[in-house]
């Protein structure tokens, strides 16, 4: 693996508390990146390793600068700052005006997420939130460069159309075309359903049958639980054992579910590793839009 896009399509389907729990309990280390152009979420609900507030300007807004001077991968490290509990984040930007500091940069910062994977010195996944992709936004100048694009659903029935009919179009625009169910594009496009754990499995098998029948190139990937009381956790909203939680229960097995079918390109984590992601599941996260 290397690059993991997450968006949604429309409304507030909860991007960024996924994109937070999957990382939190990611196999091996991981930077979690804030690219929604329209600004980030975590720097306002998140503490800092220290205890204290993150810095709004160390992060996207910080690296723009150094991109445009071209972007070694192990610079982004530069840029992170840890949360409380180990996480490693590159903080969005504040607001959607600060985006015209990145105009043009972001294939660059999607090559060099790719690449992080690769790094000699501090190798890491990347798991990108997008926020939301409808129209033309510059965080889609992301997904070519991604090994995994993934699109975040709720289960009503207008947000499995619009999922159906987005997995379509970046389809097309990734992969020149409908295609059927024995040949999927690369990146590959998959879907993860936020959905109530009673029926996650038998909805996600009648919207991945949907996704075929519709030629869109995409696949369900997993469920993750509709748990407020465990985003609240993940938040530092709430105090409780996050790591029982639905929540992070259903992160967790979508992460094996992926692990299992891209094993091939992960490494084993390491014990220090295992410890930083203990330490996530007891410490403050960023929870979703």
């Amino acid at each position: 693996m290397a690059l993991i896009a997450l968006a949604a399509d429309k409304g507030s389907p909860g991007v960024t508390t996924a994109a937070v729990a999957l990382a939190a309990v990611w196999p091996r280390r991981v930077l979690l990146a804030e690219t929604d152009p329209a600004g980030g979420d975590l720097v306002y609900r998140s503490a800092a390793a220290h205890g204290g507030p993150l810095n709004p300007n160390t992060g996207m807004l910080s690296i723009a600068a150094t991109a445009r001077r071209g972007l070694v991968p192990d610079q982004l490290w530069d840029h992170v700052q840890p949360l409380s509990g180990g996480l490693e984040v590159l903080v969005g930007l504040g607001n959607a005006e600060q985006a015209a500091g990145l105009a043009g940069l972001w294939p660059t910062l999607g090559h060099s997420f790719a690449s992080l994977a690769e790094s000699p010195h501090a190798a890491a996944d990347v798991i990108a939130d997008c926020g939301r992709i409808a129209g033309e936004t510059p965080a889609a100048d992301l997904f070519p460069h991604a090994a995994l694009v993934l699109l975040i659903s709720r289960t009503e029935p207008e947000a499995i159309a619009r999922v159906r009919d987005r997995a379509a179009a970046l389809g097309n625009k990734l992969h020149g075309g409908a295609r059927g169910a024995a040949s999927l594009g690369t990146p590959m496009i998959g879907v993860v359903l936020i959905a109530d754990t009673n029926s996650a499995a038998k909805i996600a098998g009648q919207v991945n049958d949907m996704l075929v029948h519709a030629q869109t190139g995409a696949r369900v990937v997993g469920t993750i639980a509709d748990d407020p009381t465990g985003a609240d956790q993940l938040a530092g909203r709430k105090r409780g054992r996050l790591d029982k939680s639905l929540l992070i229960r259903s992160a967790r097995k979508v992460t094996a579910d992926l692990y299992q079918q891209y094993g091939a390109a992960w490494t084993v984590p390491t014990q220090a590793q295992h410890g930083q992601m203990h330490g996530e599941m007891n410490g403050h996260a960023g929870a979703g839009r």
